[in-house]
């Protein structure tokens, strides 16, 4: 798990990745580089993140891409991250196509579902929990 201050520098994460896993005779490594979008009047997004749940999340997903001899990878911004700049970089790393490509995609989007991480639009200087476009955590909410 990385986690950077600040919108991500892809190009350097991927080729530290790239560099770690190609004589591991591994024929795939796929990647998923989520970019911030302009849209909503927003110069920035900013993030939020609860690091233990984060790391036991993703090490149920390493363990998960093991059993197929893949490797996952991951790496996602905390505070600021401006328009046109990445916040979220995810990798499959496996010995066949499609086990990477089949892991990658539930991955995006288990991380979307079920990753403790809080986003808020920057607005005019002012962060904004971005209510409308954020998913409950399985198992969240007062306990009863």
């Amino acid at each position: 798990m990385e986690i950077y201050e600040g919108s991500l520098e892809v190009e350097k994460i991927t080729n530290a990745w790239y560099n770690e896993f190609k004589d591991k005779n591994c024929g795939a490594f796929i990647t998923f580089v989520g970019i911030v979008r302009e849209e909503g009047g927003i110069s920035a997004l900013s993030f939020d993140i609860y690091e233990p749940i984060l790391a036991k999340w993703l090490k149920s997903w390493e363990e998960r891409a093991a059993k197929e001899n893949a490797y996952v990878l991951f790496a996602h911004s905390k505070g600021d991250v401006a328009v046109h700049t990445s916040s979220y970089v995810a990798g499959v790393v496996s010995p066949q196509r499609k086990v990477a490509l089949k892991l990658i995609n539930e991955f995006v989007e288990d991380f979307k579902a079920n990753a403790p991480i809080w986003k808020y639009d920057v607005i005019d200087g002012k962060r904004i929990y971005a209510k409308e476009r954020s998913q409950a955590i399985k198992g969240a909410g007062l306990l009863a």
